[in-house]
């Protein structure tokens, strides 16, 4: 029997739909992760190479196991198009969870 592992979720900004797709099709296909979910319609004022800049981008939240973060961290960042993409790790703790824990461990690896 498989030893159900805690959850986490990712959390990434990307530059637009299409690219946040492709990425998200590829990590719950090659099993990094259970599911994606992209939601559209941010703007970002964030600081680059010392100016303010203003954005469009879309928030890819990723569920994924404890044990597969770091390799689905590794993975996004290799689909990225961004030269330095932010991928936060946030842990998903609790005991109303476990059914979600055990759905999200059938799904990855």
């Amino acid at each position: 029997m498989k030893k159900i592992s805690d959850g986490a979720f990712l959390y990434s900004t990307w530059p637009d739909k299409e690219s946040a797709t492709r990425g998200a099709h590829a990590i719950v296909a090659e099993r990094f992760a259970a599911c994606a979910n992209i939601l559209g319609g941010m703007t970002a004022i964030y600081r680059w190479e010392n100016k303010v800049e203003t954005a469009d981008e879309v928030v890819m939240i990723i569920k994924t196991t404890k044990s597969a973060a770091l390799a689905a961290i590794a993975r996004l960042s290799e689909l990225h198009p961004y030269e330095t993409p932010v991928i936060a790790h946030l842990p998903v703790e609790g005991d109303s969870a476990a059914g979600f824990l055990a759905w999200l461990n059938d799904s990855v690896g």
